[in-house]
């Protein structure tokens, strides 16, 4: 697990080599991860084109066993989906597409289910007692990859923001320094006036210093140097 997060560049290829490998390890024809973002389920990854469609059918019900794993964060296998009474018509829709059997594991995180890992296989009862305790321990150890893997996420995050903000206090220090120099003021009366005109003109601050740098020095802003990690 270690090893794919330190092979893959972002967070979707970590779970890309997830959902691929924990199909070539079971029965399973199809497998996708489920989240919840923005209080709405998605899929975010999936290997097999069945599992998709099936994750997206149950997003349209707002049922199916892939939702009941995610919110209540318990496993939910269905060995036979022709004697399956639950989850309206979506049993009849996997039947149809091929689908016979259905697993659903829940990503672990601290405090909440991170996710569901969905498994989909044509063969009735596909998956045995073994094969569920076996992916279930992937399932858990996926929530400690995919807890570090959006906590790099974050931190990256993190680092733009930071830098975005080192601009943006560049470029008003600089606006600061030209009205001092020019009006003979104080840093805080320049910076009085150069609030008073952001709110004049409906303006951000810092659009405002950007465009009096700009005109007083005939070209941008001088950039910030980005910000380098300690040796």
């Amino acid at each position: 697990m270690i090893d794919w997060l330190l092979e893959t560049t972002s967070l979707r290829e970590f779970l890309q080599h997830l959902v691929d490998d924990a199909v070539s390890a079971s029965a399973a024809d199809g497998c996708g991860v489920t989240v919840q973002r923005r209080h709405r389920p998605l899929t975010v990854v999936s290997t097999g084109g069945v599992a998709e469609k099936l994750d997206e059918k149950q997003y349209g019900l707002d049922d199916g066993p892939c939702l009941h794993c995610l919110r209540s964060g318990g496993s939910v296998y269905v060995p036979d989906m022709l004697g399956e009474a639950r989850w309206e018509s979506f049993p009849g829709f996997a039947a149809d597409m091929g689908i016979r059997s259905s697993l659903s594991l829940p990503i672990p995180a601290r405090t909440h289910t991170a996710g569901a890992l969905n498994f989909y296989a044509a063969g009735q009862d596909a998956f045995t007692e073994d094969d569920r305790g076996r992916l279930a321990l992937l399932a858990a150890q996926a929530g400690g990859g995919l807890a570090l893997a959006q906590r790099l996420a974050d931190a990256e995050d993190f680092s733009r923001d930071l830098q975005t903000a080192l601009a943006s206090r560049s470029v008003i220090d600089q606006a600061i320094g030209s009205v001092m120099q020019r009006r003979h003021c104080t840093a805080e009366e320049a910076f009085d006036l150069l609030r008073r005109l952001s709110q004049e003109t409906n303006l951000k601050l810092r659009d405002v210093c950007t465009r009096l740098v700009t005109g007083l020095a005939g070209g941008p802003p001088a950039p910030r140097p980005p910000l380098r990690p300690r040796p």
